[in-house]
């Protein structure tokens, strides 16, 4: 549930820190029933931008709107960017665009360096939301070459903590529990008093807000610099003979492979392990397998490796535009 407080003060936070001006015009692909969908529109209107809803078909359908609809800003998800990222672009076209945005999930090195030979005029802002918060971090265009990996640091309103389970303010490095406090903090889940309870909790006594916080269950450490990295979330870790694994760096690793256009790895019941690792990855053709085992052998340790390996021409898409990882579980992981 959202207040019309919340819905205001993102569009003000999000307008300011992508800078966006009334000579500017969002070509709108997201649902608008998807919270970052919805921001897009509002945050540009309060710029005094343009919103260009487009229900499109194909990647190659957004590419002819920007054109021509003399679109500045683009806001996508990570597989709209594989797929945009595999057409060909007119350089004109690609000139066009001013800013890119990402949430609903991580940009992979391989897709973010793609992302800057297409569009190298263009501004990219990686960012990192909560459904429950709506956004959390941005990574300021300037920091995307030398800090690929970062989630970045707090969008304005937003207090970001890292805790320890109980409570207590991690050191520089320690993985912790993300959690978001301020004035963008949802007022809970519709109808479901057990669920708000669980998420929606005081804040941690370091914040300076109080009052109640998301606990996001997402692990992320902190820098020296202040920046943020992604660990993992607690409920998609593969746990495999006592060990803790995050899918999110055996699909990097995999994705980095030329050929691999995305990756998911699930775990799957293994009588000796508990879980075993399954890699899925949609690739176009079978040859990049082994391609893809001699990466991981040289980067991942050796309880990380996949027991099995297996690709797909493509993968399902929830209505978001994110991969369908339930859908990939229950047809190749049950």
């Amino acid at each position: 549930m959202l207040s019309h407080a919340n819905l205001w003060l993102g569009a003000v936070s999000v307008a300011g820190y992508l800078r966006l001006s009334p000579e500017d015009r969002t070509l709108c692909v997201l649902p608008f029933s998807f919270d970052y969908g919805q921001n897009q529109l509002f945050s540009t209107w309060f710029a005094g931008g343009c919103a260009v809803p487009l229900d499109y078909l194909t990647p190659r359908d957004v590419m002819k709107a920007v054109d021509r609809r003399g679109i500045t800003t683009l806001a996508g998800v990570p597989p709209l960017w594989v797929q945009l990222t595999e057409l060909d672009w007119p350089a004109a076209t690609a000139a066009k665009l001013k800013r890119l945005t990402n949430s609903g999930g991580a940009l992979t090195r391989p897709l973010v360096a793609k992302l800057r030979a297409l569009f190298p005029q263009a501004d990219l802002y990686p960012m990192y939301g909560l459904t429950e918060a709506f956004r959390s971090t941005y990574l300021p265009p300037a920091l995307v070459a030398s800090h690929p990996d970062s989630m970045g640091t707090a969008i304005p309103f937003a207090e970001i903590l890292v805790v320890r389970p109980d409570g207590s303010l991690t050191d520089d490095e320690e993985p912790g529990e993300l959690v978001h406090c301020g004035p963008l903090v949802a007022q809970g889940y519709w109808r479901d008093a057990a669920r708000t309870a669980e998420r929606f909790r005081p804040a941690p006594p370091a914040s300076r807000y109080g009052g109640l916080a998301v606990w996001s269950g997402d692990t992320v450490r902190r820098d020296e610099e202040g920046l943020l990295y992604f660990v993992g979330r607690d409920d998609a870790m593969i746990k495999s003979a006592g060990n803790r694994i995050s899918p999110t760096e055996i699909e990097e690793a995999a994705a980095a492979v030329e050929g691999v256009a995305e990756a998911v790895a699930l775990g799957v019941k293994d009588e000796r392990l508990g879980q075993a690792v399954l890699l899925l990855l949609r690739a176009g053709d079978e040859a990049v397998k082994p391609q893809v085992e001699a990466r991981l052998k040289a980067e991942l340790p050796n309880f990380m490796q996949p027991r099995e390996i297996i690709v797909l021409a493509g993968f399902p898409r929830n209505p978001n535009g994110k991969i369908d990882r339930v859908a990939l579980a229950r047809e190749h992981a049950a």
